[in-house]
């Protein structure tokens, strides 16, 4: 017991928590890309990237043209960094840790796809041509990706979050624009400035 919470402590007591799982679920991590693992990556125009470090763990969304992450071959990806916030959150932890975990989504489908491996950033410019936004706007690194783990989600949690349900799409002025968050968040934040400058990121600057 936490201040009157039972916790779970050991993999024992999570175990015993649970039913053991069933066989499929076993046997269907691969250790390479194998065709469907191909197929769902070039379709995917999002992911989300889990890393760590002393400092912490972080998740972080990455999203393109479908194909933006390429396939090299059956155990190597490459993940172009594009424009973000600079704050290299994911790229400074996989300096320390290069472990990574990658879950891809495909709008429409109720599976995602998980990857795990270990990361490290490439600054070849060869490699960086090769990932160009209309052959002109090169990434400043990439992810060299080695893959160890690869395997299909099943689709209940998108399903039980109806999550490509056009009727559930939350409407723009259900929610503050960001700059408006962050001047409620940072003292002395210009809101309607933050905003019009995310106006400029999210269209004319989006690369």
């Amino acid at each position: 017991m936490s201040d009157g919470i039972s916790v779970i402590t050991d993999t024992t007591a999570l175990r015993q928590t649970y039913d053991p799982p069933v066989e499929m679920a076993r046997k269907k991590v691969l250790d390479y890309l194998d065709p469907h693992a191909r197929r769902f990556i070039a379709m995917s125009p999002f992911l989300t990237i889990a890393s760590t470090s002393a400092a912490g763990t972080d998740c972080s969304p990455r999203g393109d043209e479908p194909g933006f992450v390429q396939v090299v071959d059956d155990r190597t990806m490459l993940l172009p960094d594009r424009r973000g916030n600079n704050l290299l959150d994911t790229m400074q932890n996989v300096l320390e840790h290069p472990q990574i975990g990658l879950l891809f989504l495909v709008p429409g489908l109720n599976e995602t796809l998980r990857v795990n491996g270990k990361a490290k950033i490439v600054t070849d410019p060869a490699v960086l041509q090769s990932m160009a936004i209309k052959g002109k706007i090169v990434p400043a690194s990439a992810m060299q990706i080695a893959v160890e783990q690869v395997y299909f989600h099943c689709g209940r949690a998108i399903l039980r979050a109806d999550l490509w349900n056009p009727e559930k799409k939350v409407a723009r002025e259900d929610f503050p624009m960001l700059g408006t968050v962050l001047a409620d968040q940072i003292k002395g934040f210009d809101a309607d400035a933050a905003n019009k400058r995310l106006e400029v990121a999210y269209t004319t600057n989006l690369y």
